[in-house]
């Protein structure tokens, strides 16, 4: 058993819910990306908290020409936009990051020194916060595998997959094949950063968060190992629903059936992350209708919900699970 800031870590428990009343409110609520907010009204829990949203093309949006921000090049040294940050996380408990890149990890080390949080995600990761000042006591680093008990709620950490990345990690330059991955990242490296110096992928995890009698299974990305997830049986699912998920064999059916068919799935990672809040998501909920019919026909019953920034979504507790 390992103490880490009053909690204790034991590796490789039962899958057992989390022992709080079931009638407990549990929410989440979108923070944009691949982004939530968990909660069931004292734990707070981030899942890959990236609100800067960087102006610049990305895989499947490009720059809208109206946003009035500063362009943002490779070789510009960035930072988190705190006033954004500031207005919407009050505080966290815990925050999981699935992989490392910017538009998942660049933002947790400001809210971690905020907060207090306990960052829990792979070597990268870890290294990142670190270069940017989050103490040891705030950082446990998971390769995938452990079930870890937080006090009045569990984690089991999930070996999952990136996807099939035919973009540069810079996420500017389409590619035609896929890049050459970047060495670990450097816990001595020190800010500020240039873009081009931020992290890559670092591995790829996902989370079965337990809280207040419900089991939230999150993934980052648009993709998983069938074999790891299979048996689970989350009361809602947070799935990656970007396009690239087509190049997945069957992604949508595949992983519905893995999982018991959900009651609940909320898409995640398929909103334009590169504009202000404020700036319509229509064209990204156009684009989402594919995935939403995808889940509909693999799994009838499974309610599908798109979320709305920073809206809380209740999340009902399912029948015991056996």
């Amino acid at each position: 058993m390992r103490i880490v800031r009053g909690f204790a870590f034991c590796m490789l428990l039962p899958i057992v819910a989390t022992q709080a009343k079931s009638q407990d409110t549990v929410t989440l609520a979108y923070l944009g990306t691949a982004g939530w907010k968990l909660t069931d009204g004292k734990i707070v829990v981030l899942i890959d908290p990236y609100l800067t949203r960087f102006k610049m093309n990305t895989p499947n949006d490009p720059v809208l020409p109206s946003d009035p921000r500063p362009l943002v090049t490779l070789s510009d040294i960035v930072h988190s936009d705190t006033s954004v940050i500031d207005a919407h996380i009050e505080r966290a408990n815990f925050i999981v990051v699935t992989h490392s890149h910017g538009d998942h990890l660049f933002d947790v080390p400001y809210i971690a020194r905020k907060t207090g949080a306990l960052v829990i995600g792979t070597e990268t990761t870890a290294n990142f916060a670190r270069a940017n000042g989050v103490p040891n006591s705030q950082i446990l680093t998971v390769k995938g595998g452990e079930d870890l008990a937080l006090g009045e709620i569990s984690i089991r950490v999930v070996p999952s997959l990136h996807g099939i990345l035919r973009h540069a990690p810079n996420l500017q330059q389409p590619q035609s094949a896929v890049s050459p991955p970047r060495p670990t990242f450097s816990p001595d490296t020190k800010p500020p950063f240039r873009f081009n110096q931020l992290p890559g992928e670092g591995g790829t995890l996902a989370y079965m968060i337990r809280i207040g009698g419900r089991q939230i299974l999150a993934f980052g990305s648009m993709n998983y190992i069938e074999r790891e997830v299979e048996g689970l049986r989350p009361d809602a699912a947070l799935i990656g629903a970007m396009p690239e998920r087509r190049e997945i064999y069957r992604y949508t059916e595949r992983l519905m059936r893995a999982l018991g068919n959900p009651p609940v799935v909320l898409p995640a990672h398929w909103d334009r992350f590169n504009v202000p809040y404020d700036v319509s998501q229509q064209p990204a909920v156009d684009r989402l209708q594919s995935f939403i019919e995808e889940v509909k026909s693999a799994s009838p019953a499974t309610r599908v919900i798109v979320p709305k920034y920073f809206e809380p979504i209740p999340i009902p507790a399912s029948a015991p699970k056996l």
